[in-house]
């Protein structure tokens, strides 16, 4: 009894401290063949990350193997048809920690037919491993991943020159890859990048220092990886919530469910909908194990609102001061990833948070992976990567991708094949162009921050201070002289007062309030009630 109650604090304080560790989600990539999955393999084993049977295996299934000898590559890649073609096709994930920290590592494929799983893999990377045969040198599919990472806001980078032991451990080798892929990263305003040669086959600079490149005195991959800031991506906006459904379980609920995409709420908070621009505040956060006193990224949860708001699939919720753009025409980064070329003549499907659209795609210019420079171009092939402008049928609602990964990125669809054709990043959203067709009630909401309404007061007085007060909190508003006026000045988005005896009796500052209430005036903003007052 003395010796269990010795080992179980012990046993306490083990799991509090391995809780406390945080977490680093990497990837490697790089051109085929350049050792990416033996990498992997090198720091499962030699961390001490794999199982004695999971060795036995992979030393079974090793081909032309000298005595001892082990393919670490096998302990990443599972799939049959990877082991029998010596490459990797899917994106492999591994779990693994350390006495400092736990890992999340992607293996990506290498291969330029499965770019788009490499894509996959760095979507949610806190950091890339890039790794260079010392042999080849810098490949095209080694400046296209690094562009792609790029792209994605991956916001540190390793470049790793592999396979140094073929190469003699040469100190000039490194340093002119070094040199050349600075080079190429400097365009790319990639963050800063630890270089260092390693060997994975061999073990040299991956889990401890190598004894065979003294010259080289950088801290060993794993001890980088170990040590480098974490924190991960955060997003630059308050909270978004596209919905994804209306719950009705009764006649007492309504909640609307989705997954927080950024930000924090909490009970009591104003909350907008997007595209009505309603207010209210947040009553309840609903989960299926109860409710909650908040709610944050990327949790999954139902908010009952203190309104009835119509709102349905496809809307957005938002709090804070930044309001996400509304436009039904922008311009984005665009990966290509099916054998189909993109046709320009044809209509695709936009899959945005929660939104499904028809759309249309227009190549600006694509990007030329060796130089990075803009070119020509009629159509976008397999794995090329390109700059075009979307418009869709309905008006998206998002934020560009440097400030929300989530909001500011989005798939095509062919509707024909339902086949994920293409991966966008909206980096320079830009509203409706100039005579390229009517503008939309998103589009005013966008400009104004509220859409039409009708605002009845008893005289003219009134009517003109009135307009006054809102004018001064930013309002697009206007005096009609009759009703018919009124009903277009709000078609046209703005607030139109219009005199009626009839009008119940208020001053000013009882209809500021009331319009507060409704959730037409927030402070010294306004946004739209969707309807006359």
């Amino acid at each position: 009894m003395a010796t269990r109650a010795l080992v179980e604090p012990s046993f306490e304080q083990y799991l509090a401290r391995d809780g406390k560790k945080d977490l680093l989600r990497f990837l490697t990539c790089g051109s085929v063949d350049d050792g990416k999955s033996t990498l992997i393999g090198r720091l499962l084993y030699d961390s001490r990350n794999v199982f004695e049977d999971q060795v036995q295996a992979a030393a079974k299934a090793t081909r032309n193997r000298a005595a001892g000898d082990v393919d670490l590559s096998l302990l990443t890649d599972g799939l049959r048809a990877e082991r029998e073609q010596g490459i990797t096709i899917d994106v492999a994930y591994r779990y693994f920690a350390t006495a400092r920290r736990k890992f999340i590592v992607a293996d990506t494929p290498g291969h330029e037919q499965y770019t788009r799983n490499m894509a996959t893999g760095a979507s949610t990377a806190d950091l890339a491993i890039l790794l260079i045969d010392a042999q080849q040198g810098v490949l095209p599919q080694s400046r296209r991943h690094a562009f792609i990472c790029s792209l994605l806001g991956i916001p540190r980078f390793v470049v790793a020159v592999n396979k140094m032991d073929l190469a003699g451990y040469d100190r000039a080798t490194f340093e002119r890859i070094r040199d050349e892929f600075t080079g190429f990263l400097a365009k790319l305003g990639a963050p800063a990048t630890y270089y260092l040669p390693i060997s994975a086959k061999a073990g040299d600079n991956v889990v401890t220092p190598s004894v065979q490149m003294p010259w080289f005195e950088g801290p060993s991959l794993l001890e980088h990886l170990e040590t480098v800031e974490t924190g991960g991506w955060q997003a630059g906006t308050g909270f978004r919530m596209p919905v994804q459904r209306v719950s009705r379980p009764d006649r007492s609920f309504r909640g609307y469910a989705g997954q927080v995409a950024s930000g924090t709420i909490h009970p009591g908070d104003m909350v907008t909908a997007l595209p009505s621009g309603r207010q209210s505040r947040v009553k309840r956060i609903s989960t299926f194990d109860g409710d909650l006193d908040e709610a944050f990224a990327p949790m999954p949860v139902t908010l009952e609102l203190e309104d009835a708001l119509d709102i349905s699939r496809g809307d957005m919720l938002f709090a804070g001061s930044e309001r996400p753009h509304a436009a039904s025409r922008f311009e984005t980064h665009l990966v290509w990833m099916d054998a189909r070329p993109l046709d320009g003549r044809r209509r695709y499907l936009l899959k945005h948070t929660t939104q499904l659209v028809s759309a249309e795609v227009t190549i600006r210019h694509r990007v030329d992976i060796h130089t990075l420079d803009a070119e020509p171009a009629q159509t976008l092939e397999m794995n090329a990567i390109g700059v075009v402008e979307i418009v869709t049928t309905k008006p998206l609602f998002f934020d560009s991708y440097e400030r929300n990964r989530i909001t500011g990125s989005f798939v095509l669809i062919d509707p024909e094949t339902n086949a994920t054709v293409g991966a966008g990043m909206i980096h320079q959203p830009v509203a409706a162009r100039r005579g390229s067709g009517p503008v939309t009630t998103a589009e005013r909401i966008a400009r104004w921050g509220h859409g039409g309404a009708v605002i009845e007061t008893e005289t003219a007085g009134l009517a003109a201070a009135l307009e006054r007060a809102l004018f001064d909190h930013g309002c697009s508003v206007g005096v009609a002289a009759s009703r018919s006026a009124a009903t277009a000045l709000k078609s046209a988005g703005m607030l139109a007062i219009l005199v009626t005896p009839s009008a119940l009796r208020r001053d000013v500052a009882a209809i500021l309030r009331d319009l507060e209430q409704r959730g037409v005036l927030v402070s010294h903003d306004t946004v739209s009630t969707g309807g006359g007052i």
